[in-house]
């Protein structure tokens, strides 16, 4: 345990920082300055990392992937030649969906839409999926929208 109480394996992606009040946040270095770029404050350590590896990969293009921390969810087409306020915006986006599909996963409601389309129970009380006859709508998000 460090002095602060925190264990050392809870920060296990790269760039990501908690602050003390539960948010995930991350910024990263601008090469060729001495400024740091701001790439916002997520929900989730996971939205924090994918904003940190595409900005990461748009300012450095590494050679290898093996820097990053989801290297199979960079988009194919991302641009090495954006400023870094295109960069900012693109990498925001992009935290900012995956943080919006991660709580939407992990939201109370959408456990108990599941748990109520799942259970194939036709009595009293049934789901408002079924008494409105809608199907239950998954929210699809992909950084690719937000690049």
């Amino acid at each position: 345990m460090s002095a602060d109480g925190s264990s050392a394996d809870q920060r296990k992606y790269k760039g990501v920082r908690r602050r003390k009040w539960g948010k995930w946040v991350t910024e990263i270095r601008v090469p060729g300055t001495e400024g740091r770029l701001w790439l916002g404050s997520y929900s989730t350590p996971e939205a924090a990392a994918v904003a940190h590896d595409i900005a990461f990969y748009c300012l450095r293009r590494p050679s290898s992937l093996t820097a990053l921390n989801f290297p199979s969810m960079l988009p194919p087409h991302v641009n090495s030649n954006m400023s870094p306020k295109s960069v900012q915006k693109a990498a925001s986006d992009a935290g900012m969906a995956v943080d919006a599909q991660m709580i939407m996963v992990d939201s109370p409601m959408n456990d108990e839409i599941k748990a109520n389309t799942n259970d194939g129970s036709s009595c009293g009380g049934g789901s408002w999926e079924r008494s409105e006859g809608r199907e239950t709508e998954t929210l699809s998000i992909s950084i690719d929208d937000y690049l």
